[in-house]
């Protein structure tokens, strides 16, 4: 055996593009090298999220070989040292046009009518690296356009050039391959498959990186034109993954919004929610003038005279009882600079009752965990999944650890009370009984081969809300027991609603442990007044009883809101918010990153950004907040809340483009331990499992005209053995009997529910399965009975 010492191998290798010397990193491939000489090399198949396959072959060029020049495919042949590569050449010329020859024998030439038109890659090279004209004169191939493929996407398959972007984004990005080639020879074309739509969580994806007019968006077809777009970049708020975004508006209206590639987030991918909800926007539903109730009703009166209205019931709240009669719910559906606003104005009028997640996140406390970030979670050579179905609550978050998990760079352990989206790619997936969570991790993680993996590198554990109708303290013991066995392990909170961790963070954290506590004073009449900031109870809050005697026990509710909510409808005072893309600010995601928000188009009617409203409030009660406007806010804020406030000053002084700056991280620690205890069951009830879904009837979702249809409607589903038992057939009905109230709900036999349990989706159209949780027990059973 020699002892000469072994040299690692090179990250960067010498190459010569075009005659100029070039340092390319080891492993890439031709096209990449060459776009970071600053060469450009027209191409239609490639992408740099997605595995290379050659089958346009317009990015040909020459490389300079043992036996001479020869043409290669450059997005599919790697760099090597001393390589000679020329993309200029009369022979790769000619390539290059006889292949745009080919691929417009058959492309209908429909460009002033076409969507992509003004933006088509096809186009565009057609002109820098066509040959001008065809010798093609035969007919074109002619097809019935345009195909609707899903709710959301349309086909012309004439304008296909089979590049197959979207059919590997479908089968290797979003592991839904349900568009694919089909047919041979000179009629292949992609289509679905008879009978299953296109049915993606991230079908737009797809109309995004088509390098032509074949796949468009029914919400922007024949919306615009690409040269009548004013665009701004800012970060989508539907759900709290933070994906940056591209707001592009025409004669002040939103009409379409894509992915931006940002490396540690979104890699340019966005769900169909996130992608579509602007469409809310400009919804009959929208609040655009303030309003005050009378005998007669909500009436639609000045701003002053609202404002004068909400500041006279928050005095008449403090004179009876004090100021902790005064409470605030909401804050994290507004910017970072909005909740800071509102937290400071509760401060001035000496109230600790905020709360920002309404009774379906986690205790501050889960920051006091190590940290991880979603780069570090899909870099992870272990993640143990103890949160919600990804795909349905936080989509693109669910790509990242698909990609981590697809390509065996981590494996997942996955401990859930029913199957999820996520768990065909687990190493190992077991299912919990509703608060069974940290018994099961210590059960797992006594076997050996969990042991020996957890302790083979770096575990992220991704924590967050799996079930609706239990107590949060289950998910912050399962947490601690994961760190019991593997000390080194970091955690990744996952918090479903947009601004949770930046309204935390910027004062509306919650003095009380209990995680209703604002509900309950007002359930019990103890609330004077009730602010509502951006938030709807009536129709959010997990436990549907208790959020309707909050509302009928709060003496006065004054609502701060974007759309004509339930709640906001039954208040005395109703404020028009701005809503997203109509207010400049930032908004931190769910690993701490703050990103900016942009306004792109001007506010419905007279609607104001939140923390304007809480400074002119603030005012008329006698307070000086110490700002006016939103610069002089987020330098009160770096002063008062540092983490955060250091965040939002290096965003806002940063370049639009920028991937948003991460909070520093304090010491690493853990929260105070919690004990806490399933409740024995009896063979006759089933443990409750309540989540979300992508679709549901949330007010973004419901006003976005074509989201609004795609919410599947409220079920029970139920393990097949668990239905024969009560003798009812799968989409028949049942009499489910809760503490609070009985639900009569049709069935879906369900083989991914654990064998005791039941499981429903929240928020969805017909029966409202929130009237059977009880946000105080620790696990929420139901008797379930056929009728």
């Amino acid at each position: 055996m020699s002892d000469t010492p072994v040299s690692p191998p090179k990250t960067t290798l010498s190459v010569v593009i075009d005659g100029q010397p070039h340092e390319a990193t080891a492993g890439q491939w031709v096209i990449d090298a060459c776009e970071d000489a600053g060469v450009y090399v027209p191409h239609f198949c490639y992408h740099p999220r997605m595995s290379s396959v050659g089958m346009c072959r317009q990015c040909l060029v020459e490389v300079e070989g043992p036996r001479g020049p020869m043409m290669v495919v450059s997005c599919m042949t790697p760099v090597a040292e001393g390589q000679v590569v020329r993309t200029d050449t009369p022979v790769v010329k000619r390539a290059q046009e006889g292949v745009l020859e080919l691929l417009l024998a058959n492309h209908p030439l429909d460009c002033p009518v076409c969507d992509k038109g003004g933006e088509c890659p096809l186009q565009d090279q057609a002109f820098s690296h066509g040959p001008g004209e065809s010798r093609f004169v035969e007919e074109k191939r002619h097809y019935v356009k345009p195909i609707p493929i899903s709710d959301l996407v349309l086909l012309d398959r004439e304008r296909c050039i089979l590049c197959d972007r979207c059919t590997r984004f479908a089968d290797e990005v979003a592991g839904d391959p349900l568009i694919s080639f089909t047919h041979r020879g000179n009629n292949t074309q992609v289509l679905t498959f008879p009978d299953q739509p296109f049915a993606s969580y991230f079908s737009g994806n797809t109309v995004q990186i088509c390098p032509v007019g074949a796949l468009t968006a029914s919400p922007y077809r024949f919306k615009a034109r690409p040269w009548d777009l004013d665009e701004a970049e800012s970060t989508c708020t539907t759900c709290s993954v933070g994906c940056r975004t591209l707001v592009q508006s025409s004669r002040d209206e939103v009409v379409r919004t894509q992915g931006v590639d940002s490396d540690p987030v979104n890699w340019g991918w966005l769900c169909d929610r996130g992608r579509f909800s602007f469409e809310g926007l400009t919804s009959e539903q929208r609040l655009d003038e303030p309003m005050l109730r009378t005998d007669t009703g909500l009436t639609t009166v000045s701003w002053s005279q609202a404002l004068e209205a909400a500041a006279q019931l928050i005095r008449d709240a403090v004179d009876e009882a004090g100021p902790d009669a005064v409470a605030f719910l909401g804050g994290a559906r507004g910017s970072n600079e909005d909740a800071f606003a509102w937290a400071q104005l509760a401060a001035a009028i000496g109230t600790d009752l905020r709360d920002a997640q309404l009774g379906d996140g986690l205790p501050a406390g889960v920051f006091d965990f190590p940290q991880a970030t979603i780069d570090q979670a899909a870099a992870a050579r272990t993640i143990v999944l103890l949160g919600p179905d990804l795909k349905e609550e936080l989509p693109v978050l669910y790509l990242r650890i698909r990609d981590a998990a697809e390509k065996r760079r981590t494996r997942l352990i996955e401990i859930a009370p029913r199957a999820t989206g996520v768990t065909p790619l687990t190493w190992q997936s077991h299912m919990a009984l509703p608060g069974t969570q940290a018994d099961v991790v210590r059960e797992v993680s006594a076997q050996a081969a969990v042991a020996a993996q957890l302790a083979s590198g770096d575990v992220v554990v991704i924590a967050g809300r799996s079930n609706l109708a239990e107590s949060a303290d289950h998910v912050m013991a399962a947490i601690a027991a994961v760190l019991e066995v593997a000390p080194h392990a970091t955690v990744l909170p996952v918090l479903r609603r947009g601004n949770v961790r930046g309204a935390l963070h910027a004062g509306w954290t919650p003095t009380s442990s209990n995680p209703v506590e604002v509900l309950d004073r007002a359930a019990a009449g103890r609330v004077g007044c009730l602010v509502l900031v951006g938030s709807d109870p009536v129709t959010d809050v997990p436990d549907a009883d208790l959020a309707r005697r909050a509302m009928a026990g709060a003496r006065r509710v004054i609502a701060l809101d974007t759309h004509r909510s339930a709640s906001a409808m039954s208040a005395d005072v109703v404020l028009p918010a701005a809503a997203a893309h109509e207010k400049a600010g930032t908004t931190t995601n769910l690993e701490g990153r703050v990103s900016p928000l942009a306004q792109k188009v001007t506010a419905r009617g007279t609607s104001r950004p939140d923390w304007m409203v809480a400074v002119e409030l603030a005012e008329l009660l006698g307070h000086d907040l110490g700002f006016a406007t939103l610069e002089q806010l987020r330098r009160r804020l770096a002063v008062t809340h540092r983490e955060l406030g250091r965040a939002v000053a290096a965003v806002a002084t940063a370049d639009a483009g920028s991937d948003g700056a991460l909070m520093e991280r304090g010491a690493a620690g853990s929260p105070a331990p919690v004990e806490v205890h399933a409740p024995p069951r009896n063979s006759y009830d089933f443990r409750l499992v309540v989540s979300r879904r992508l679709y549901d009837q949330a007010v973004g979702t419901a006003s976005a005209e074509h989201l609004a249809k795609l919410a599947p409607g409220s079920a029970l589903h139920i393990h097949p053995s668990d239905l024969a038992r009560l003798g009812v057939a799968d989409g028949g009905q049942v009499k489910a009997v809760g503490i609070h109230a009985t639900l009569v709900i049709g069935v879906v036999a369900d083989p991914a529910i654990v064998r005791g349990t039941v499981w429903a989706a929240i928020n969805q159209p017909g029966p409202d399965i929130r009237v059977l949780i009880d946000a105080h027990a620790s696990i929420t059973d139901v008797r379930v009975e056929s009728l």
